[in-house]
């Protein structure tokens, strides 16, 4: 099963938080949380938040086996940017752009996302398969 968590308008630049989202991706959700509990930075707690919620929700719908869950996507979208002027030299305005974020969890327990690497990696095998050779007719 697949449980989700959001966090829209996070008042962190998505650049400086698509590191965490890396480091996080694909691993255990004990294991994620391990790792983003010693960074020190403010992305990496909110990070946090989301995928405990994700946890939340996913016990709340009923997931058997907590223990057992990964998180499968973990994406940091650009959201809006309020404009502000920072007033310069000689009378000249310097333009500040306050970035947000939104944050996307997913999780899924480690049977459904084994069965969705399988069939990934089936795809990719069809894909890759060389064709059966044609005849050419000249």
């Amino acid at each position: 099963m697949i449980y989700n968590a959001t966090h829209r308008f996070a008042d962190v630049t998505a650049r400086k938080m698509r590191p965490f989202a890396q480091l996080v991706r694909g691993k255990n959700v004990d294991e994620a949380l391990e790792q983003l509990r010693f960074r020190p930075n403010r992305g990496a707690r909110l990070i946090e938040a989301v995928i405990k919620s994700a946890v939340g929700n996913a016990e709340d719908k009923g997931c058997r086996n907590l223990d057992e869950l990964v998180v499968t996507i973990c994406r940091i979208d650009d959201g809006p940017m309020f404009k502000r002027i920072q007033p310069r030299a000689r009378g000249t305005a310097f333009g500040i752009l306050k970035r947000l974020a939104h944050i996307h969890v997913t999780v899924t327990d480690m049977e459904a996302f084994e069965a969705a690497q399988e069939l990934e990696l089936a795809r990719r095998g069809a894909a890759t398969a060389p064709a059966a050779e044609q005849p050419v007719s000249v």
